[in-house]
């Protein structure tokens, strides 16, 4: 469902916009319109939520034991930190997770709660793990979810477009940066 309208209070959710992922060359525009997107809410007065991932699920998987995954290679130790082309502000809201999502495990709800936000505008990486987990919880806690399609990307080109046609459309609507800069202004 295309963007129908910017509630009065929402917030942006940027998931995993990190230095560990955004030096290949194919993540720029998602960081450019990641940060355009957080410039127009911070101009806005709407909280911006800067995510990072430290750090995974205990369980194990097939890809662990494959030998893929996370912990199967040394990072830089740089590979967390957030990157600064996002331009992290004093009241931005910072949320370093452990899981795919950025709801889980983290006090993500109760700190957009306390701000009166009821509508998310979700970007990031990789759209089927963090930013795809991410819509499901914030959709499961009753918030208006918006996914910036133009914002995300995922290595798996299948996965990406699996998650923008099969499942966002049933969490939330989907709309391009350029859409949701023109409804903010």
């Amino acid at each position: 469902m295309p963007l129908s309208t910017i509630d009065p209070t929402p917030a942006l959710i940027v998931v995993d916009l990190q230095k560990g992922v955004t030096a290949r060359p194919e993540m720029k525009p998602i960081l450019d319109n990641s940060t355009a997107l957080a410039a127009a809410f911070r101009e806005c007065g709407f909280p911006v939520v800067l995510v990072t991932v430290d750090g995974g699920a205990p369980g194990r998987t097939d890809a662990r034991r494959a030998g893929g995954g996370r912990g199967s290679r040394q990072r830089p130790d740089d590979w967390a930190q957030l990157a600064p082309e996002l331009g992290h502000q004093p009241a931005d809201l910072r949320i370093v997770k452990q899981r795919w999502g950025a709801f889980t495990g983290t006090d993500l709800d109760e700190r957009l709660r306390e701000r009166g936000v009821t509508q998310v505008v979700v970007t990031g990486i990789a759209t089927s793990i963090g930013v795809e987990s991410t819509a499901r919880s914030a959709h499961e806690l009753g918030y208006h979810v918006v996914l910036a399609t133009d914002a995300m990307a995922d290595v798996a080109p299948d996965a990406h477009r699996n998650s923008i046609e099969r499942i966002f459309p049933r969490l939330g609507e989907t709309a391009t940066t350029t859409d949701i800069l023109n409804a903010l202004h």
